[in-house]
């Protein structure tokens, strides 16, 4: 931490606390934002499309194949790979030891001689649905109230975007692999008459409810607007041509000539030929994959099919939402509401508020992934040369707060990261090389194998520091908070794949992480372990916005910003409840003067407490800390 451009009097110090209290003069104008109060602050919550639940939940992201190994004896095969890229099914392969050196290639991995790149694209570490339920106990304790799982239905890659089947879990995420295989190859694919539960879909349905079971609620990954290359449509299409009966179900570019020796071309997902796209028309995806998509939503939301909900998943997260027409989603939005009026239906759109804006008017989705809370916060937060002002920070916030119907804000799923980015740890160490704002750009930018200056190293202290500030901001804003497996346990990593790997637990010894991706060893070796400090504050951030209703639901109001120095407070209000939250993200330690009304103002993060003196309170905050302050008279 820099040294104080000021001596060692205090008058750093002073200053900080003259200029903040000079602030505060100015609550009324601070609080409108550029002349505008927010639409927040003095809006009546109401009865509206989204679901009231969705307001008050913790989402917590599962990458199902990276979380927990629950049941060994189903780990995948090179049989089970066979369909994904890179498509080597003959070299040497085994399951990839879960606590190992990630940028190390092990004995069988070297035999190939193929790079890191390549090696890691074929790793399976084995986690399954045993695992997940295995460790709801912890999910529970750590304050978490929502899960959202990446796909789980069958399909060959390790994220299982190319999906075989909707209607089936992958069979190496239940206890009969082989048995389940069975099953599946017996249907007929698009009979909903023929199909029968596997192993792997009634492990699925005991999660359900034991998810339920601790008042939580449960998501799907619905992958809708491709499929995979073992889909038993796209088979039957590369096998038997403009013959087959599902050949209207993908766009078909030329069948070739197999007098001539041409192959088949298609269009698949931005050019992935393992990703085939289901053909669309005016109205969408056409009637045949339409009709399917449906029988599989009935079956996962009502599982019974007698009309209660109870037993199903809670809602859906749609993938590249983005790349299906507007006309589908209308009527597919029916369809669930439907089966079940307060399901939450959640799309990945990575674009600016006005792109999102056509989804999010009460006949498509409830929420959409907030990658725009994520940039502003980014950028507030983690930058350094390139940081905004608080001032421009409350603008970005008001934008997205202000652009929908009221209740949207408090549904939408405020990330930090996710599968499809560098972790937080990892994008806080690399500050300031790249935009995140600038998706398509950054998301190469942040991979180590397309950009070799991108650091691997774990996280410090100071980097954590600001993580902990940004999860405070999380969890006291408007929106759902969400949390990528693992942030609160201390894991790091570049961008996709590097942001994929295995879960740290604290009950497994994992090996140093000692290379860099380029093979090359490190000078000081990153230790792998369970960071129970970092756990420790996203477990006490979950209790507090569990506990305090006016964090859920209240309004919203900035009462502070603070350009020179980074301060940034606001205050959370619900029927009397009123909670004072005040973020510095300056290098020095702040002091806030703010009007109080009570004997006392109490930090619920440390439970230090301030003693209000002729009707203001002088509250300190160190840098690169958050307070969470409500009144007490006692």
């Amino acid at each position: 931490m820099r040294n104080s451009p000021f001596d060692n009097s205090g008058k750093s110090y002073l200053l900080v606390f003259i200029i903040v209290c000079a602030a505060t003069l100015c609550l009324n104008h601070a609080a409108r934002g550029n002349g505008k109060v927010s639409a927040l602050s003095s809006m009546s919550l109401h009865e509206s499309w989204v679901p009231e639940w969705a307001k008050h939940v913790i989402w917590y992201q599962i990458f199902p194949e990276r979380f927990r190994n629950g049941d060994p004896t189903n780990d995948p095969t090179v049989e089970d790979i066979k369909g994904s890229w890179p498509h080597d099914f003959t070299s040497p392969w085994e399951i990839h030891p879960w606590t190992s050196d990630w940028y190390e290639l092990k004995l069988y991995e070297q035999l190939n001689g193929k790079d890191i790149w390549f090696n890691i694209q074929r790793r399976r570490y084995g986690g399954d649905l045993e695992g997940i339920i295995e460790r709801l106990d912890y999910l529970q304790d750590l304050g978490i109230t929502a899960l959202y799982l990446n796909p789980v239905f069958m399909a060959p890659s390790m994220h299982k975007y190319d999906g075989s089947t909707y209607h089936h879990i992958d069979p190496t995420f239940g206890p009969d692999p082989i048995g389940d295989r069975r099953i599946i190859e017996s249907e007929t694919f698009d009979d909903p008459a023929t199909w029968r539960w596997t192993a792997a879909d009634s492990l699925m349905l005991h999660l359900i409810e034991e998810v339920h079971e601790r008042n939580m609620y449960i998501i799907f990954d619905g992958v809708f607007n491709h499929m995979g290359i073992t889909s038993r449509p796209f088979r039957d299409v590369m096998e038997k041509g403009p013959e087959s009966r599902y050949k209207d179900w993908f766009t078909i570019t030329s069948w070739g000539d197999v007098s001539a020796g041409e192959e088949m071309t298609y269009e698949g997902w931005f050019g992935v030929r393992e990703l085939p796209e289901l053909r669309e028309d005016e109205n969408g995806i056409v009637s045949g994959p339409r009709d399917y998509i449906f029988q599989c939503t009935r079956r996962w939301m009502d599982p019974n099919g007698d009309g209660d909900p109870s037993d199903g998943i809670n809602g859906w997260r749609l993938d590249v939402a983005f790349c299906v027409r507007h006309e589908f989603w209308k009527d597919w939005r029916k369809l669930v509401k439907s089966i079940n009026p307060d399901a939450y239906l959640t799309a990945e759109i990575v674009n600016p508020v006005n792109t999102i804006k056509p989804y999010l008017e009460g006949d498509e989705f409830d929420a959409v992934m907030n990658y725009n809370f994520a940039f502003a916060c980014m950028e507030f937060f983690a930058e350094t040369k390139t940081r905004i002002s608080p001032q421009r920070f409350d603008t970005l916030l008001a934008e997205i707060r202000n652009a929908f119907e009221p209740d949207v804000a408090y549904v939408m799923q405020n990330l930090l990261d996710s599968h499809d980015t560098d972790r937080i740890g990892s994008h806080i160490v690399n500050r300031d090389f790249g935009s995140f704002r600038q998706w398509s750009d950054y998301f190469n930018q942040s991979k180590p194998e397309h950009n070799p200056g991108y650091a691997t190293r774990k996280p410090g202290e100071y980097e954590r520091r600001i993580q902990k500030l940004m999860v405070t901001f999380q969890m006291t804003y408007v929106g759902a908070p969400m949390i990528y497996y693992g942030d609160e346990s201390g894991m790091w990593g570049a961008n996709d794949p590097c942001c994929r790997k295995p879960m740290i637990w604290d009950d497994l010894p994992y090996d140093d992480e000692a290379l860099r991706a380029d093979g090359s060893v490190k000078d000081t070796p990153d230790t792998v372990i369970f960071e129970h400090d970092l756990h420790a504050h996203y477990r006490i951030l979950c209790t507090v916005r569990n506990k305090i209703s006016a964090l859920r639901i209240g309004t919203f109001e900035p009462i502070l910003w603070e350009n020179l120095h980074d301060v940034y407070a606001f205050r959370r209000s619900l029927e009397g409840e009123i909670v004072t939250v005040i973020l510095n993200r300056g290098e020095y330690p702040a002091e806030c003067s703010l009007p109080w009304a009570s004997l006392w103002g109490e930090d619920q993060l440390t439970l230090q407490r301030w003693r209000a003196e002729n009707g203001r309170i002088n509250v300190s905050v160190s840098p690169l800390t958050g307070v969470i302050l409500i009144a007490v008279d006692e």
